[in-house]
């Protein structure tokens, strides 16, 4: 994101490349940049997705769990690793005294889909030296993640973040065995309508 800086001046979102999100929380984005106001910088917005709609069968994943207001907007977000599913719905193995510790699937989940203020690349600059300076020697996976970010300023009350809903099911390839799930979901997409076969009508 900061390798863009200086050069986008607007609103824009911002997406994981190998995730698929759905039609329908493109669209809400999309509206709630639109109406973009440069009195108000500190304005978000973040795709919601429910947790059971973004989990793999073949394994865990890590999943930015939300508390939302009745406001509807974002309170906290909770970098959760390991989010596994069963018959029974979403759990976190207990590694300490064995078992299952369990999850309400139920819970929006951010998936890494933002819409954001140009703004934002300034507090994300200053904030990556930071970040540098706090790697240490040898020190290959450290990361410096937008939902840490995002929460960090929404516990300094200097940012607002916009949950928006969808009931879209997400795909991606988290293990190489999601390959055929999602292969075989995008087939069921174009059955139904949703994309047509030759998508780009080359």
């Amino acid at each position: 994101m900061l390798s863009c800086k200086g050069i986008v001046k607007e609103p824009f979102a911002v997406i994981n490349a190998d995730d698929y999100y759905g039609k329908e929380v493109f669209r809400k984005v999309y509206d709630f940049l639109q109406n973009y106001s440069p009195e108000r910088p500190d304005e978000f917005c973040m795709g919601g997705f429910i947790l059971k709609n973004t989990l793999s069968e073949n394994g865990g994943v890590t999943r930015g769990i939300c508390r939302v207001g009745d406001d509807g907007f974002v309170s906290e977000i909770e970098e959760t690793k390991n989010i596994c599913c069963d018959g029974e719905g979403a759990y976190i193995p207990d590694e300490v005294q064995g078992g299952k510790v369990r999850v309400d699937e139920n819970k929006y989940v951010s998936m890494n889909m933002w819409g954001c203020m140009p703004e934002f690349l300034n507090h994300l600059q200053k904030g990556f030296a930071e970040f540098l300076k706090s790697v240490g020697d040898g020190d290959l996976k450290s990361e410096y993640l937008i939902p840490i970010i995002i929460n960090d300023m929404i516990k300094k009350d200097i940012a607002s973040v916009k949950l928006l809903e969808t009931k879209d099911k997400w795909f991606g390839v988290t293990y190489k065995e999601d390959k055929q799930h999602v292969v075989d979901s995008f087939k069921q997409l174009i059955a139904q309508g949703f994309y047509n076969e030759n998508l780009f009508g080359l």
